[in-house]
């Protein structure tokens, strides 16, 4: 640990570096760029389509055909990638839309790459909005099952990867996943696609407005069996290194705000780039308190935003992206310090 010499007040004034703008721009220590924001995007069933969800203001399900017109928006910011989610018009047991070569998010990959190849798509990997009973994969005695679970990831990345894919993002934290998926991958002859995994995802409250977007809430029971105790720190440590010796490229801490000192421990720990996503819980309370006049929604975001930079995410996944874009590309977002 550093400590000071003798020496103290009133030769120490840390004030000193933060009297002037300017000085206090100089010595900042975390920075916020466009290459750190991913931007998730959720997408529907449809044409013509751009509905609000009403527990995200300003977040929107859109139709394949609507949805180019968004990437081109977002690649115009400066935003590099774009991150997935599909709604399905009809949902099954098993949730075979995911894989299917006229699925909604193989529709939308072929959209996207069509008009905006140069943007950089992700695409979440899991069952949850496209089963009927809303859990991430197959359910046997009412759990799912794991190992019948892995049979059908395989087979969703491997089309996802067919239909454009720039890299695959399993978020069901099933045991095995990344091996499963990297086996199949290699298999069809994507060996150089990358994986992100949600390494440790925690069964968090804040989860609420996504499954509200996405349309994938349980029917019944909840995910605590396959997401992770909120109250575990070192579990995180042993899935992350798990996915890691499975072949995981990226690692991912959700939801983000909660988990700032699992962020810095995988900063820390491990010698990949570590992915955190700012949920729709934590952007939801932002906005609602925002519009209720509780506090400066801007400033909030931002100082969210840092946080997580600094406790040393090198990817944020986070729906404020458009918004910071424009207040990084206007050289205001750091106004607020």
């Amino acid at each position: 640990m550093f400590l000071f010499p003798d020496s103290d007040f009133p030769v120490q004034r840390p004030r000193r570096l933060r009297l002037k703008k300017p000085l206090r721009d100089l010595v900042r220590e975390t920075h916020l760029h466009l290459e750190d924001l991913v931007y998730p995007i959720f997408v529907q069933e449809g044409e013509g389509l751009k509905v609000e969800v009403p527990s995200m203001p300003g977040i929107y399900r859109f139709s394949p055909d609507t949805v180019v017109d968004e990437v081109k928006e977002v690649r115009d910011l400066g935003i590099r990638a774009v991150i997935l989610f599909g709604i399905p018009a009809r949902k099954d047991e098993v949730g075979s839309d995911s894989w299917s070569d006229r699925g909604i998010i193989q529709k939308t990959l072929e959209a996207i790459k069509r008009e905006v190849p140069e943007m950089f798509v992700i695409t979440d990997v899991c069952f949850c909005e496209y089963t009927s009973h809303g859990h991430c994969g197959v359910v046997v005695g009412g759990d799912v099952d794991n190992d019948l679970t892995l049979e059908n990831l395989k087979k969703q990345v491997v089309s996802h990867a067919e239909h454009g894919a720039d890299m695959v993002a399993p978020s069901g934290m099933t045991d095995g996943m990344v091996k499963a998926i990297r086996q199949a991958l290699d298999e069809a002859g994507f060996k150089n696609l990358p994986i992100m995994a949600y390494s440790a995802k925690y069964a968090s409250a804040f989860y609420g407005p996504f499954r509200d977007a996405a349309e994938s809430a349980p029917s019944f029971g909840d995910r605590r069996t396959y997401q992770m105790d909120p109250a575990n720190f070192r579990e995180a440590f042993k899935e992350i290194y798990l996915d890691l010796l499975e072949g995981a490229d990226v690692v991912m801490v959700k939801p983000a705000l909660a988990y700032l000192d699992v962020i810095k421990m995988a900063k820390e720990t491990f010698p990949v780039p570590v992915a955190a996503y700012n949920v729709s819980g934590e952007y939801a309370m932002i906005k609602a308190a925002e519009r209720l006049g509780w506090l400066d929604g801007k400033r909030a975001m931002v100082e969210t935003l840092y946080a997580i930079k600094r406790a040393g995410a090198d990817l944020i996944l986070t729906y404020f992206a458009k918004e910071v874009a424009k207040m990084i590309n206007d050289r205001t977002v750091e106004n607020f310090f």
